[in-house]
């Protein structure tokens, strides 16, 4: 553990194996979380709704450059990880070094696994783990017009002469 938070991986899935035999219904989701802000907050208060606990996957700076390209993260994935454990709806936080969540989902086992409105069902590489130790896969949580690529480009157009 690295906080009452942020936790490894190995402690974090021995923890929910634990939380999940009393009978906790637990929550995950993953993304890079770059530039925290609305929509996320927002997404994830929705996330936690559905469960007794909800656990933030956070992609590491590598993975989040293999996704979002070499200027990216903005954020070192320390920082993102103490802010998502900062917020009140969120129990726990992992970071992970992959590019996808499989294998981390393999380990943690969810009872639910939530991902933004932007994705579709089918498109979910994580689906089939998931659904193989018993969880459920819910799309669609989204606010609309909140990303970060949006921030960015706000940013971008109100400084970018500065």
């Amino acid at each position: 553990m690295l906080n009452k938070k942020i936790y490894h991986r190995n402690e974090l899935a021995l923890l929910l194996q634990q939380l999940k035999t009393e009978g906790k219904v637990v929550v995950t989701t993953n993304g890079c979380f770059d530039v925290l802000h609305l929509g996320h907050l927002r997404y994830l208060q929705a996330a936690r709704q559905l469960g007794d606990l909800l656990v933030v996957a956070v992609n590491s700076d590598s993975s989040v450059r293999q996704l979002k390209g070499e200027n990216r993260p903005l954020v070192p994935e320390d920082e993102r990880a103490e802010m998502l454990a900062g917020l009140e709806c969120v129990d726990y936080v992992v970071i992970f070094p992959e590019s996808t969540p499989i294998e981390l989902l393999s380990k943690l086992k969810p009872s639910i696994h939530v991902k933004g409105g932007d994705y579709k069902l089918e498109q979910l590489v994580e689906r089939e783990v998931v659904e193989e130790n018993g969880g459920k896969i819910i799309v669609g949580l989204n606010v609309p017009g909140k990303s970060t690529t949006n921030l960015i480009e706000v940013i971008c157009k109100r400084y970018g002469d500065s």
